[in-house]
């Protein structure tokens, strides 16, 4: 039964931090600068954006890579908006824009939602926050049970939600950036592979965060009394 349980826990442990862990390692294996790239990944989301004729897009810099909607503005992190890489991720951002104004319908949904499951993982973090306060008032381990059980459900909801909208993720990856990559032949043949890596890092980005906020959950085991 121990090794059972091991093998359960070593399972688990896998699942929830694998992921994250393979995106940071994909991400920075492939940031290394390259000088002989002929621009930065904010002037490359620039080009491909004037390409594809939305030049009512901007390009920005932010302390993540992603793609604003609303605003419409493609926003990369400093590294990736002045560096020169294979990272790739200006693409894959890009491919944001890209859908969005070809109307794709399961992209318009993901940004409809999006402000619904922000406020669930807020609610979350105060249901969290305020559980040693409640225990401290009520002195209660029932309570305490309960209010923890409902800051977990609340940060399942935002795991489902980005497992379910990881074709959004997948499109821009694989259906729209590599083949922008590969035909305009942006990278040489030999750094194609690298970026494919990067694209299926960028893609599980948003899966892999959310399998990292659930092991907050596990500073809040020790409040329980029982």
């Amino acid at each position: 039964m121990p090794i059972l349980l091991a093998l359960g826990a070593a399972l688990l442990f896998g699942l929830v931090f694998g992921p994250h862990w393979w995106v940071r390692q994909a991400m920075q294996q492939h940031a290394t600068e390259r000088p002989d790239l002929p621009g930065t990944g904010g002037e490359f989301a620039r080009h491909l954006l004037d390409l594809a004729q939305l030049e009512h897009v901007l390009v920005g810099i932010a302390p993540a890579d992603h793609y604003d909607p609303v605003a419409n503005v493609v926003r990369l992190s400093p590294g990736n908006h002045d560096g020169r890489s294979i990272t790739a991720v200006a693409a894959h951002e890009v491919s944001h824009a890209l859908q969005h104004a070809a109307g794709d319908r399961l992209f318009a949904a993901r940004v409809r939602f999006a402000p619904v499951v922000e406020g669930f993982e807020f609610a979350a973090a105060v249901v969290m926050m305020t559980a040693p306060v409640v225990l401290a008032v009520v002195h209660s381990p029932v309570l305490l049970a309960l209010q923890v059980g409902v800051g977990i459900a609340l940060l399942v909801v935002r795991l489902v939600f980005h497992v379910l909208t990881l074709p959004v993720e997948l499109d821009a990856s694989f259906r729209r950036a590599l083949p922008i990559l590969e035909t305009g032949h942006f990278l040489d043949a030999g750094d194609l592979p690298g970026a494919r890596t990067v694209l299926r890092a960028a893609a599980l980005t948003y899966v892999a965060s959310s399998l990292m906020a659930l092991v907050n959950i596990a500073c809040f085991r020790r409040l329980r009394p029982f």
